[in-house]
C-alpha cells in the first residue's frame, strides 16, 4: 500500500508540473499576433500525417532518418508498456496484461527488440555528435546548454532502455524460480542474455527488478518534465506545428493588409479602407510576430539542416537560420520571465532585433527558402527574417545602401534600376 501511495503521489506531481510548464509555454506563444491558419483542414491534416507522423522530409538524409525512425518507433510503441506499469503501480498488480498469453509474449518480445534498436541508435547519435563531430551540430549558437541538451537526452534514453532490459531479465529469472507473484508471462528474446550477469539470490533479483522498475517510470516522468526546457519539445509540438504550417507556395510573401489598403486607395479613389487600429510595420520584438512564428521557435529541433543548406552561411556570412529560431525562443522565454516577475506591461528595454538578432544577420538572407525546404517539421525562419526587415525599412528607414538605392529607384523610376522608364530601351538602339 505504501508503494502504491508513493507511486500515485509521484504520478500526480509529475503530471501537475508538466501541465504547469506547458501552460507557460502556451502563454508565451500567445504573445504573438493572431493569424488564421484554419483553412484547408484536410490538406493540413494530410501534411501533418505525412511530415510529422510519417517523417517524410527526414529521408533526404537516409542514415539519420533510419536511426531517428527507430528511436521514434521505440518511443511510441514501448510507451504501450508504460500503460501496464501505470496500472501495476496504482493497483499493486504485476504484469497485469500477462493474461493475454501469446499476444503478450509478442508485445514484450517486440518491445525488447525496439529497446535494443533505440539503445544502438542513441549510441550512434552520440558518436556522430561527440566523436565524428559533424559540422551541422556546431556553430556559434551551439554552445553550452544547446550542445549538452542532445547528449543529456541520448544518455537518458540509453539508461532507460538499459533499465527496461535489466528489469525484464530479473523478472524472467524470478519467474523461472517461481518466486511470489512473478508468474510466467512474456517472452524475453534480448534480456535473456543478461540473466547470467544477475545474482542468483531471490533478494538480489527482487532488488534489481524493483529498482529498475522505479528507475524506468521515474525516468519517464523526469523526461516528460524536461521536455519544456529542451529542444526535444518537438516530440509534442511537431504535430501542431506541421498542421498549422504555411501551405502557400514557397516564395510567396504575405502582404500587410494596411499597406495593401493604402495602395488600393491610391489606385482607386472610390475605395474606402476599413477602419483598423494602427499597427507596427514588421516586427521589432516577439509580440510583433505571429503565434505561428513563436510556435515554430518552440518546435525547433536544432538539427542544423536549415543552416547546413543556407547559401549565406555556407559562404561564411553571419546568418544561421537555426540561430534565428533559437534567438526567438530565448527572447520569448525572457519576456515570459519578465511578465512573471514584474507583471503585464513591463518593458525591459530589449527587443528581438539588435539585442538577439543583428542587422547583419537579417540582411545576409537571400530569401531563397532553402531553410524552410530543408526543415523536417516545416519551420519557417524566413517569415521571421522578413518581418524584422520590414521593421528596419518601414519603421526605422534603416537598410544597407544597396537596398536603399533599390527602393529609391523603385519609388522614382518604377524599377530597381537607376534609369528612367524613357531610357530603358536605349540599349536596343546601340550599334
Amino acid at each position: 500500500m505504501v508503494s502504491q501511495i508513493l507511486f500515485i503521489a509521484i504520478t500526480l506531481a509529475a503530471i501537475a508540473l508538466f501541465s504547469y510548464n506547458v501552460k507557460k509555454v502556451i502563454r508565451n506563444i500567445r504573445f504573438g499576433r493572431a493569424v488564421d491558419r484554419s483553412d484547408q483542414p484536410q490538406k493540413r491534416l494530410m501534411t501533418m500525417l505525412k511530415v510529422a507522423f510519417g517523417q517524410t522530409k527526414m529521408f533526404f538524409r537516409p542514415i539519420p532518418a533510419v536511426l531517428h525512425l527507430i528511436v521514434y518507433a521505440g518511443f511510441v510503441i514501448i510507451n504501450i508498456e508504460v500503460l501496464e506499469i501505470m496500472i501495476d503501480g496504482i493497483f499493486g498488480t504485476h504484469r497485469v496484461f500477462g493474461g493475454l498469453g501469446i499476444l503478450y509474449d509478442v508485445l514484450i518480445g517486440s518491445f525488447e527488440f525496439l529497446a535494443l534498436g533505440v539503445w544502438l541508435a542513441c549510441a550512434i547519435f552520440l558518436i556522430r555528435r561527440n566523436i565524428l563531430k559533424l559540422k551541422r551540430f556546431s556553430g556559434v549558437e551551439m554552445k553550452r546548454w544547446p550542445r549538452s541538451d542532445a547528449n543529456y537526452i541520448l544518455i537518458t534514453e540509453i539508461l532507460l532502455m538499459t533499465a527496461f532490459l535489466l528489469l525484464n531479465a530479473a523478472d524472467s529469472k524470478l519467474q523461472t524460480m517461481g518466486v511470489g507473484h512473478y508468474t510466467l508471462a512474456g517472452a524475453f528474446p534480448i534480456s535473456q542474455f543478461l540473466q547470467d550477469l544477475l545474482p542468483n539470490t531471490e533478494a538480489g533479483l527482487i532488488a534489481i527488478e524493483r529498482g529498475c522498475w522505479w528507475f524506468h517510470i521515474i525516468g519517464i516522468f523526469a523526461f516528460l518534465n524536461y521536455l519544456p526546457y529542451s529542444k526535444h519539445f518537438h516530440i509534442i509540438f511537431a504535430f501542431p506545428n506541421t498542421y498549422f504550417s504555411n501551405l502557400e507556395p514557397k516564395g510567396e510573401f504575405t502582404n500587410m493588409q494596411s499597406v495593401t489598403n493604402e495602395v488600393k486607395a491610391m489606385l482607386d479613389p472610390s475605395f474606402t479602407p476599413p477602419e483598423a487600429a494602427p499597427g507596427r510595420f514588421g516586427a521589432k520584438d516577439v509580440n510583433d510576430l505571429t503565434w505561428v512564428n513563436l510556435m515554430n521557435a518552440y518546435t525547433c529541433t536544432e538539427c542544423g539542416r536549415c543552416t547546413s543548406v543556407c547559401p549565406a552561411n555556407i559562404t561564411g556570412k553571419l546568418l544561421s537560420p537555426r540561430k534565428i529560431m533559437m534567438d526567438t525562443r530565448d527572447r520569448m522565454e525572457e519576456v515570459g520571465r519578465s511578465l512573471d516577475k514584474a507583471g503585464k506591461g513591463f518593458d525591459d528595454g530589449k527587443s528581438l532585433i539588435d539585442d538577439y538578432i543583428t542587422r547583419e544577420e537579417i540582411w545576409a538572407c537571400t530569401s531563397c527558402n532553402a531553410c524552410t525546404q530543408a526543415c523536417p517539421i516545416n519551420i519557417d525562419p524566413l517569415a521571421i527574417i522578413t518581418d524584422l526587415r520590414r521593421y528596419a525599412v518601414m519603421e526605422e528607414s534603416q537598410s544597407p545602401t544597396s537596398i536603399s538605392t533599390m527602393l529609391g529607384n523603385i519609388e522614382n523610376n518604377g524599377a530597381p534600376w537607376k534609369y528612367s522608364p524613357a531610357d530603358r530601351f536605349n540599349w536596343a538602339k546601340e550599334d
